[in-house]
């Protein structure tokens, strides 16, 4: 290729406009008179999802075998980054070795609610920590020549009606929460593409939102990569060309280059910003394609498949073990419960959905090991409904044993793309059979299969208790690893697990069903709320045991960096994390956290073993960010720093004057229920002077039905054949959560807006054929009817003719470049 100045003085109008869209589902457009390929993008959160014959974004189809690594959310527990970077190259090698140049992912939304359907994807409650570890993946991938795109920005939180939903966030919250774990990965590992969310932003959709994709992505953090849609989260391709969207994908066909052309030939779009855009993208293109003639290669399955059982083994959590129960000694004779143990649950569904080089599961592992087991049982239906057959075999089995193994988890329907969660509880049927084989085994111990986190009100009822989270292909292999001791655990929670649902700081607001989601909690999200406003929980954030103990000592502030000592107290090797946080002292002030995470260190010491551990205390240690100027600014006053291995366990503490680059701000009374921290009832009033501006409005309105309503609004059209097509679909979609297996195509469909018929089509629909079934489902059923009819036929045509336009100019010499 040549130098991208160059090529964009031989690009035509159309050629430009048609290089910001795609060509199919998964790759951009190729203009081959000037040597510009095309590039294939994959999903891949944690493997690639190279899709070999029928194509789709959700998961559907038959993908290229590829190593499933345990998700974001399980490596989160590790801390880290090390292993986030060998996993990330790892995913850049299959990648390549897949002719695959864009892996789609990490995936770093912060988790506002434990009910969020796809957290199983994302890191952490915690920007700083899930903004390095997302970081260490995106160097990994990187230096295998394939781009790595983190994703959603921004403000992604809730599945329902995501590609509708209206994310109403003030300016504080949204820069000190949801994108600073963003701003990290930019600053520190200069991702080659970022993707956008399909969620509007404070009343504009991300991937046209000027104020997300050029004054900060771009002009503050110097981001010089590609922004790509989220797939169909294309909303006004002119708009976006304007604020910062690189590509949209997949392909809507020629319909937004049409758009695009129309715009500039208008003087409504300038070509600057056109050919900014196209910059991006031909910048993209000779990243990925210039470090090797990318020939596919054959990747070590066998390596990468060890890489992922260390993963998971020192990704999981003990969270309980009591009388030192675990690791089991060499000989103990087992009974093996549980449904999970047999068929387990690794990885969630949707869009990351890997075809896995193999599966382990508990049950096959266990018999690797010295372990005596004498006895599988299901126990439980995965279903759900009580069996008293299955009960009666687990307790039987429980009695004969030394110990009972039991592996419970949550059902492949509670966690999904698409679908948000109902309720943090297990399954009834699952307690019951934990608290009967307890009762006739009292060592018990259960291994827990979940994308994040449960309520856990039987805990007390297990002598042991091991959240896996979903470990990935190797997940078995690693938890087998950590029951005997080959691995000494020492995963932390990357997210704090409460108590009760009615806990949490969104409880009763989470997911929002209106048109906007109000982010009322502010700042106090996970830990923040709960050590602020002082809520009990069940295992707090960054919490986890260990078969050996550690002690803290030497504490020591310097002007940039803490130090201190951390010893292994016990006689086996070990690992712990040491978290260091940050409080402002005092009253007053702008309202925030009584601490935060600032940073942290991964320390493996032998038995009897100190090391001395410097954690850099870096620009964001202090900083917050100040809606009065703008800007990040440092609070002048007093600061408590604390160290220890979880955000309730802090031995360490010291207090540090700061003079800072702004006074102690004094308090607004206007909010005076965030100084408290208690955010769970908050008032019109309260939010809307967080806000700094009124509120939007939230309701649907009683009005027709626009290309920006969700198709699920189909139950109150005009229209009653588009009402008894909604009750037809939604039959549909209702048994198949009854069979415990959702059905993803209608859960796209319900939960994205009408425009998805024309963006989602590759060509076959236009925006005029979507414009023209809007006036059928509006109640013009003989007009809408026509109208179809006419928008489809002038489309195809339109097509057509666009399609020759762009083929001629390819065709044509490189010198005949036209206006």
């Amino acid at each position: 290729m040549n130098d991208t100045p160059a090529l964009l003085a031989q690009l035509t109008l159309l050629e430009k406009a048609a290089l910001l869209s795609g060509q199919n589902t998964w790759q951009t457009r190729a203009i081959a008179r000037l040597g510009i390929p095309a590039i294939w993008m994959s999903d891949g959160p944690h493997g690639v999802r190279k899709q070999v014959g029928s194509a789709d974004h959700l998961g559907l189809n038959a993908s290229e075998p590829a190593t499933c690594f345990p998700t974001a959310a399980t490596i989160a527990n590790s801390w880290d980054e090390e292993l986030a970077a060998e996993i990330g190259r790892a995913l850049g090698a299959e990648a390549s070795a897949q002719g695959v140049h864009v892996l789609l992912g990490p995936g770093l939304n912060i988790k506002r609610s434990p009910l969020g359907g796809r957290s199983f994807e994302y890191f952490s409650e915690d920007p700083e920590l899930a903004g390095r570890l997302a970081a260490a993946y995106v160097r990994g991938i990187q230096e295998q020549g394939v781009a790595a795109t983190p994703k959603h920005f921004a403000v992604n939180s809730q599945e329902l009606r995501r590609m509708v939903s209206d994310s109403v966030v003030d300016e504080r919250t949204l820069r000190e929460i949801y994108l600073t774990a963003f701003e990290i990965v930019v600053e520190d590992a200069a991702p080659w593409a970022i993707m956008s969310s399909y969620n509007l932003v404070n009343g504009a959709y991300a991937h046209e939102n000027a104020h997300l994709l050029a004054e900060i992505l771009r002009e503050e953090w110097g981001f010089d990569g590609a922004v790509v849609s989220d797939w169909g989260g294309g909303n006004d391709a002119v708009a976006a060309v304007r604020a910062g969207g690189s590509i949209e994908m997949p392909s809507p066909g020629f319909d937004s280059a049409r758009q695009i052309v129309a715009a500039v030939e208008r003087g409504e779009l300038a070509e600057a910003d056109l050919d900014a855009r196209v910059a991006e993208i031909l910048d993209l293109v000779r990243r990925v394609t210039t470090r090797t003639t990318r020939a596919r290669s054959r990747f070590d399955a066998d390596a990468h498949h060890a890489l992922a059982r260390r993963a998971a083994a020192e990704s999981a959590v003990l969270l309980r073990n009591e009388g030192g129960l675990l690791p089991l000694s060499s000989g103990t004779r087992v009974a093996l419960i549980g449904d999970f143990a047999e068929t387990p649950r690794y990885q969630g569904a949707g869009s990351s959905a890997v075809n896995a080089t193999r599966v382990t599961n508990l049950r096959d592992a266990l018999a690797d090991t010295d372990l005596e087991v004498l006895s599988f049982s299901p126990g439980f239906r995965r279903d759900g409904r009580p069996d008293a057959a299955l009960l009666a075999g687990a307790v039987a089995a429980a009695r004969e044993a030394e110990v009972a193994v039991l592996a419970l988890g949550l059902p492949e329907i509670s966690e999904s793309e698409g679908l948000d969660r109902g309720s943090l509880a297990l399954p009834a049927a699952q307690v019951d059979v934990l608290r009967a084989v307890a009762a006739a085994n009292p060592r018990t111990v259960v291994v827990l299969s979940a994308g994040g986190v449960v309520e856990t009100p039987w805990a007390d009822d297990a002598a042991a208790l091991v959240h896996a989270y979903l470990g990935g292909q190797a997940g078995a292999e690693g938890l087998a690893d950590v029951l005997t001791g080959a691995v000494n655990p020492g995963g932390r929670l990357a997210e704090t697990v409460p108590r009760r649902l009615a806990d949490t700081p969104t409880a009763g607001r989470f997911p929002s069903v209106d048109r906007t989601a109000e982010y009322r909690e502010g700042p106090f999200v996970g830990y923040r709320y709960y050590e602020t406003a002082g809520v009990d929980v069940a295992f707090p954030f960054g919490f986890g045991l260990s078969y050996t103990t550690f002690a803290y000592s030497d504490l020591q502030v310097g002007d940039d960096a803490v130090s201190f000592t951390v010893t292994n107290t016990g006689g086996v090797a070990g690992a712990d994390v040491a978290q260091v946080y940050v409080g402002r002292r005092g009253t007053g002030g702008v309202p925030r956290a009584v601490r935060e995470l600032k940073g942290f260190r991964k320390v493996r010491l032998a038995a009897g073993e100190s090391a001395r551990i410097t954690v850099p205390l870096g620009a964001r240690a202090f900083r917050f960010f100040d809606v009065r100027t703008g800007a990040w600014q440092i609070e002048e006053g007093d600061y408590l720093v604390q160290v220890g291995p979880n955000v309730r366990d802090l031995p360490l503490e010291a207090v540090v004057p700061v003079g800072g680059t702004v006074p102690q701000r004094t308090p607004e009374a206007a909010l005076a229920v965030y100084a408290t921290g208690r955010v769970h009832d908050v008032s019109d009033a309260d939010f809307t002077a967080l806000l700094g501006r009124p509120r939007s409005e939230s309701g649907w309105g009683d009005g027709p039905l626009g290309v920006n309503d969700p198709i699920d609004r189909l139950r109150v059209a005009r229209s009653p054949l588009a009402r008894l097509v909604f009750r037809i679909v939604d039959g549909r979609r209702r048994k198949a959560e009854a069979s415990g297996e959702p059905d993803l195509n209608i859960l796209f469909l319900f939960n994205g807006p009408f425009r998805v018929i024309s963006k989602m089509s590759g060509g076959l629909a236009t925006s005029r054929l979507t414009d023209a079934l809007l006036t059928l489902v509006n109640g013009q059923t003989i007009r809408g009817l026509g109208r179809v009819v006419a928008a489809f036929f002038r489309g195809r045509r339109e097509e057509r003719r666009t399609r020759d336009a762009f083929l001629s100019a390819a065709d044509a010499p490189t010198s005949n470049r036209s206006a």
